[in-house]
């Protein structure tokens, strides 16, 4: 008997944005419900938009919530959940909004709860934007933050960005590059570099290639130039090989991305936000996807913003928004399964 395709909760992100756009493209797709019983949540308006904007006409099967969307016998077309989370004349397009962050948080708690409940394996959501969120009342940093509070997480998370096969995250992310030194320890690398691994697993990779960037410019040069890598990076490599973890390092910044574009590695861990992100947004801008990682749910988005600029003019790129919708299938697979188990 064939297993049941997961259920991934999409989405439409702020309604000020691109998001309702890119959703309407990617669900345009024909392909878009083969590998997974999609559930789309979100105000009816926002999504009629999002079909206009597109220039598409997307047929989707009315239920009343996402508690529904496992029990459906057809999925070859996705479900829809109608909320009333914000009211379209309050929605000021290109522009940040206090409306359109409280929209959102309470889009994404839904999932959560859902996702939680066992409703749904797998999130994968369209842009947001950091300044409406807090105005309209997230309490911290980031999204991941407030993931990680809603979702009781105690341990060790952090925001995992791809490019394709090839999957990053970091010692340290939304804060001054002043304080990134501080954050080095050999037990949040450890920490990052498990997580990855273990991540990557999940998302089918049976053999995860981790390497491990260093801090200083040439790697520290023998210590002439800091010693990060010899009092704290080496030795927390030293450290995950002891466990038979498939881990390398420390290498050049400016030279690790090269070998992992030529395929030698599956994942680099950085050390602090820019290192890595410069690298990978370079080397694939339209194709970048961010895995919020360390949570109990996938949960996944493009990483790239809501861009306010050409929100409405029906120029989205679709590339990140398939590639975030790729990972939380395979990511929810594999919590589908542990739970089945």
């Amino acid at each position: 008997m064939q297993a049941p395709l997961p259920v991934v909760a999409l989405t439409l992100g702020d309604p000020a944005g691109i998001g309702a756009e890119l959703i309407a493209r990617l669900l345009a797709r024909p392909e878009a419900t083969q590998d997974a019983n999609v559930v789309l949540i979100g105000d009816p308006w926002l999504w009629a938009w999002g079909q206009q904007v597109a220039g598409v006409a997307v047929a989707t099967e009315p239920i009343a919530s996402l508690a529904e969307a496992r029990g459906r016998s057809h999925t070859t077309r996705p479900a829809f959940v109608a909320v009333d989370s914000i009211a379209q004349a309050d929605v000021a397009v290109c522009q940040v909004g206090a409306a359109g962050g409280r929209s959102v948080l309470k889009v994404l708690d839904t999932c959560m709860d859902a996702t939680l409940a066992g409703a749904v394996d797998a999130i994968c959501f369209a842009p947001l934007n950091k300044q409406a969120m807090k105005l309209g009342g997230l309490k911290h940093e980031d999204e991941l933050h407030h993931f990680a509070e809603h979702l009781g997480v105690t341990s060790y998370f952090c925001e995992f960005n791809t490019l394709g096969s090839l999957w990053t995250s970091r010692v340290s992310s939304h804060i001054p590059l002043k304080d990134a030194a501080s954050y080095l320890s050999v037990e949040r690398i450890q920490s990052a570099t498990r997580l990855i691994h273990a991540s990557l697993r999940a998302a089918g990779v049976t053999r995860p290639r981790v390497a491990v960037a260093a801090f200083n410019p040439h790697g520290g040069d023998g210590g002439v130039c800091g010693r990060e890598e010899i009092d704290i990076i080496a030795p927390a490599v030293a450290g995950l090989n002891a466990e038979g973890l498939d881990i390398a390092g420390p290498f050049p910044a400016d030279t690790i991305f090269l070998k992992a574009r030529d395929g030698l590695f599956d994942a680099i861990v950085t050390m602090y936000h820019d290192q890595g992100q410069i690298a990978i947004k370079l080397m694939g801008f339209s194709k970048g996807v961010t895995v919020q990682g360390g949570l109990p749910i996938p949960i996944t988005t493009p990483a790239h913003g809501t861009a306010y600029d050409i929100a409405g003019l029906g120029r989205a790129n679709v590339d990140a928004t398939w590639q975030a919708f790729q990972i939380a299938i395979r990511m929810g697979r594999s919590l589908q399964q542990r739970r089945a188990a």
